[in-house]
């Protein structure tokens, strides 16, 4: 299968609903000798209920960042967040105090981390870390949330759930980690879930089973997911739209089949033609984006794209273009746009 075979997901049940979580020009910046490090910089979006937003672009681009500054999971100092609104029904979680959001993460807002052996704590049963915040968010006694616990590790695919609750982290494998935290993150029904490369490290198969595991837990319970890749294949699978980054900003957005259909940023299409195919006529080099993302401290003036790309001019090198409409239901960032 090619990415072109490939049909997003249906989104009409979504398309017409109100944002659950709605991003306004969220900033991440860091104190640094000699200046300011803008990780994140000026990102805003919309995640609906039941959608799936993949949230895509190189290492270093700012989509952790992002997600960890949106649960406010990030020390401040020395990080500083910052934005217009970061609104979740009917609250910003910006400005929310601490015990607040405290309240939220585990119960309406969840995260799967990148690397379930590190997130995972090693020194409590698997069983125990999904029963917390059954406890501690729902109010379940210890009985009902080990009842609950077990359902939840047969929900997402583990075997003999009850054996599997009583065993700590090293003892499961990657897929069945991932698994686990997969159930603690959706222990209490989270409204939004943010899957940060919850398949990295996984081979093919196990991949697989992740990325069908959620998009069935999520048409079960309506959750949106932010899902975070820099595997482009992933997101023409499961995403409905996609917001591209680049050295921490959203460069283009659109729904899934437009965007890979007819990239219009520079970099989007860099990043679809470096996909690796299998062709049948004699191996060619594989296409890639020249030199790398900069660090958010080194920012040109202009695009930041601009000195990789084979399309910038002047203009580009001298003023940094804003996320603006073009086509339907896409946005852009960018002098010289590709298709439109």
């Amino acid at each position: 299968m090619t990415l072109a075979d490939t049909t997003a997901p249906d989104l009409s049940s979504a398309a017409n609903t109100a944002p659950v979580l709605r991003v306004d020009d969220l900033h991440v910046h860091f104190r640094i000798p000699g200046g300011v490090m803008r990780a994140v910089d000026g990102v805003s979006f919309d995640l609906r209920r039941g959608e799936t937003l993949g949230l895509v672009g190189e290492s270093g681009s700012g989509k952790t960042m992002t997600s960890l500054a949106l649960l406010r999971l990030l020390e401040t100092p020395p990080a500083q967040i910052d934005g217009k609104a970061v609104m979740f029904e009917g609250r910003d979680l910006l400005r929310l105090p601490e015990r607040e959001m405290t309240d939220l993460r585990g119960s309406r807002l969840s995260m799967v981390f990148q690397e379930p052996m590190t997130s995972l704590n090693p020194i409590m049963t698997i069983g125990r870390q999904i029963d917390e915040p059954l406890v501690r968010h729902l109010g379940l006694t210890a009985a009902a949330a080990r009842a609950r616990t077990h359902e939840l590790l047969g929900l997402v695919g583990i075997p003999r759930p009850a054996q599997a609750a009583t065993v700590y982290p090293h003892q499961l494998s990657g897929g069945m980690r991932q698994r686990a935290m997969i159930a603690i993150a959706l222990a209490c029904r989270p409204s939004v879930l943010v899957a940060d490369e919850p398949t990295t490290a996984l081979d093919v198969t196990i991949q697989a089973q992740i990325l069908e595991l959620l998009e069935q837990l999520q048409q079960e319970m309506g959750t949106a997911i932010l899902l975070i890749t820099h595997d482009l294949a992933v997101i023409a699978e499961t995403a409905h739209r996609v917001a591209v980054m680049y050295a921490g900003r959203i460069v283009e957005t659109g729904p899934v089949a437009a965007l890979f259909a007819a990239p219009l940023h520079p970099y989007t299409e860099g990043l679809l033609r470096s996909i690796p195919r299998v062709v049948r006529t004699p191996a060619a080099e594989l296409p890639e984006i020249p030199g790398f993302v900069p660090a958010p401290g080194t920012l040109p003036a202009g695009c930041a794209f601009a000195p990789r790309c084979a399309y910038a001019d002047a203009a580009c090198h001298g003023t940094r273009p804003a996320l603006q409409p073009a086509l339907s239901d896409r946005e852009v960032a960018c002098w010289k746009p590709r298709h439109g």
